[in-house]
């Protein structure tokens, strides 16, 4: 498969698993601050968690398909969501108070997410690792 194929199909794969990781964070968001009425940061943090821990596991095994270290690979992930959670949090949280929509902050922040994650973890996570995960063969 040519190097521009297969950086297409991991574009796709990582669209794919970011969209069902968008659903899991979207609908627990929704839960936690329509139901439970939890306030936007609360709501925001719990939703981000579950859905960088489904996508981290999708994407290291079947998008990268990496064989790399997980403890180090997952201290990278946790790196950039100490600095984009923050900042997120602070600037959802401000855009809401300021009489935005919280759903429009919400898919902002997750479609700067979406693509900021994917470079940072193409590049950086899993740059030096890509495709080095074994398969299994039936």
């Amino acid at each position: 498969m040519s190097e521009k194929k297969k950086e297409l199909m991991r574009a796709i794969k990582f669209t794919l698993f970011s969209v069902s990781a968008g659903i899991i964070q979207a609908v627990s968001f929704a839960l936690l601050y329509e139901v439970l009425h939890g306030t936007y940061w609360v709501a925001y943090l719990i939703s981000l968690v579950l859905s960088v821990v489904w996508n981290f596991t999708l994407n290291r095994n079947i998008t990268f398909k990496s064989a790399s270290n997980i403890p180090v690979a997952m201290l990278k992930v946790a790196a950039f969501y100490a600095v984009f959670t923050p900042l997120s949090t602070w600037g959802g949280a401000v855009l809401e108070k300021s009489g935005w929509n919280g759903y429009v902050v919400f898919v902002i922040t997750m479609l700067l997410n979406f693509v900021l994650e994917f470079l940072y973890d193409r590049f950086f996570v899993f740059g030096s690792s890509l495709d080095t995960r074994e398969t299994k063969k039936s």
